[in-house]
């Protein structure tokens, strides 16, 4: 059974930093592309960032490039989401994801996490 357990969601005021954590198990995590995907309040899903799992190429929405990093340790089956100078339109649920085509689909995934709650405000 696939499992993708999220944490490291917090409140965090505006301009901090917050490190999420994903661990992956039920399948080959260092063969799987993998990305995280967030749903802000009242709104749906969006990509924000994939890792490869050959050569860990990192892809980023516009709007966290240069303050988000994505990174993957695959010793431990874990992806990570490095956040830093966070906004409040950062807040949202963010969720580890394998997306279903590969690190280039940003639409379609095989399976999601339940979910961290990020949450920036002061």
């Amino acid at each position: 059974e696939v499992q993708l357990v999220e944490s490291g969601g917090a409140l965090v005021q505006p301009g901090g930093p917050l490190r999420l954590s994903c661990v992956a198990s039920g399948f080959k995590f260092n063969e799987a592309d993998m990305a995280w995907y967030r749903q802000p309040p009242g709104e749906g899903l969006e990509w924000v960032s994939g890792i490869s799992s050959v050569g860990s190429r990192m892809y980023y929405e516009d709007s966290v490039k240069g303050r988000f990093t994505i990174s993957r340790d695959d010793a431990k089956n874990t992806l990570f989401l490095e956040m830093i100078s966070l906004k409040t339109e950062d807040t949202g649920i963010y969720y580890c994801v394998v997306p279903r085509w590969g690190v280039g689909d940003r639409n379609e995934y095989r399976h999601r996490g339940r979910g961290t709650q990020v949450t920036v405000s002061s």
